[in-house]
């Protein structure tokens, strides 16, 4: 092996140790962040008595699932049910590996260690975990895998309210996962690559693709936020029908991978809406963050996509605590009715205006195209939301307006 290789090798150990553990740091500070922005919501007091401020209330929880007692049902199969929670927390956390979150980083060594032998590394690291060329489909292939776990555990648990959450949330993840898929595609259809990383240089050098193809940004948050099973898509895990869904057998540490396994899902979801929608770590209305890479550059890139993705972590807290529960039908409905065909529809009008304007050929992607596209985009937007609407609150306070002159 040469040098060159080890030096690589070291660097992708190095950055998988990293990001490994700010992820499993970062879903820590999510639960405690989540229990404070609900009471702050609600007029209420969070977690504020173990640390300042409740910091430390993660690090109480964690102890507590790991000093708890481990059961296994007698009806259960025990094999499929020790390995649920493993098949749901994994992916969760391989996911993130393709995910760009700095601009590159200047790194030049050369250094020899006892037994090991000689590490060179000489010019920028990328700072991603892994740069594959088939980014977007690692994405779709891994967050597809995770509801494995969820339907194991399930139906390996041998109890009926575990079971029918195992089968709400294998229809529930199938059901988004097309959509997801197809508002990915529009993504690719304006880059022409699959790695994530040309997203974020595409991006910087024209405008962020939520003006571009606003309507794939909304539909992509809509189905993560499914694929999370939070509200108001938390059919599988319903405690008023299903005293806890799939993992109601569960208990300790088993129980707590699920919970990891979602607040990670949340980081990684948010990160792709910032990756693929928001320009990634590019830092708005300045290029000074591109061209030769620096240490100053990639740490402020970094900061940058740690703000926007904490950003859409609060989103996602806030939708939890403010919309009600969707039903079963509504939320199969709005899967494989509207979002489906929509999506559909949408591809082909993308896909005709890259033709119109000329992106099919050499012509690369620029800030005109993008306004041009946002125009259009705004026909769909209204459309969307005028079905979506139903008289209730656009059309019928228009309505209501005509009706009392």
């Amino acid at each position: 092996m040469t040098p060159e290789i080890k030096g690589l090798l070291l660097l992708a150990v190095i950055k998988i140790a990293v990001v490994f553990g700010v992820i499993m740091l970062g879903v820590a500070l999510e639960t405690w962040a989540e229990r404070r922005v609900a009471a702050w919501k609600q007029d209420r007091l969070g977690p504020n008595r173990v640390g300042p401020e409740g910091l430390l209330q993660p690090v109480a929880d964690g102890l507590k699932n790991l000093v708890k007692e481990e059961t296994a049902p007698p009806q259960a199969s025990r094999l499929l049910f020790l390995l649920a929670p493993a098949m749901s927390f994994v992916p969760a956390m391989i996911a993130f590996a393709v995910v760009p979150f700095a601009a590159p980083l200047p790194v030049d060594f050369d250094f020899s260690l006892p037994l090991l032998g000689r590490f060179v590394h000489v010019g920028p690291m990328p700072m991603i975990v892994a740069d594959l060329p088939v980014g977007f489909l690692f994405i779709l292939a891994i967050t597809s895998v995770s509801v494995y776990g969820i339907v194991l555990a399930g139906w390996s648990s041998g109890s009926k309210y575990s079971l029918l959450g195992g089968l709400r949330a294998s229809a529930q993840m199938i059901s988004y996962e097309i959509p997801m898929g197809l508002s990915i595609v529009v993504v690719l259809i304006l880059v022409g690559n699959v790695t994530l990383s040309q997203v974020v240089t595409v991006q910087q050098e024209s405008v962020w693709f939520v003006f571009a193809i606003t309507l794939s940004f909304l539909f992509f948050m809509v189905s993560a936020l499914a694929e999370t099973n939070r509200l108001p898509f938390d059919l599988p895990e319903t405690e008023s029908e299903l005293v806890a869904g799939y993992h109601t057998e569960y208990s300790s540490m088993k129980f707590a991978m699920f919970f990891m396994a979602e607040y990670a899902n949340i980081i990684t979801g948010a990160a792709l809406i910032v990756t693929l929608f928001f320009g990634g770590w590019d830092i708005p209305f300045t290029a000074w963050d591109e061209g030769d890479p620096t240490v100053l550059k990639s740490l402020a890139t970094l900061l940058t996509f740690v703000v926007k993705t904490a950003f859409f972590i609060y989103v996602y807290i806030w939708i939890r605590w403010t919309l009600p529960r969707f039903r079963f039908d509504q939320l199969m409905q709005l899967g494989w009715k509207f979002m489906l065909p929509t999506m559909l529809g949408y591809i082909v009008a993308i896909a005709t205006m890259v033709w119109i304007l000329g992106l099919d050929t050499q012509t690369s992607f620029t800030a005109g195209h993008g306004l041009i596209m946002f125009a259009v985009n705004l026909v769909f937007l209204y459309g969307v939301f005028w079905i979506l609407d139903r008289g209730r609150l656009l059309t019928g306070s228009a309505a209501h307006r005509r009706v009392r002159t």
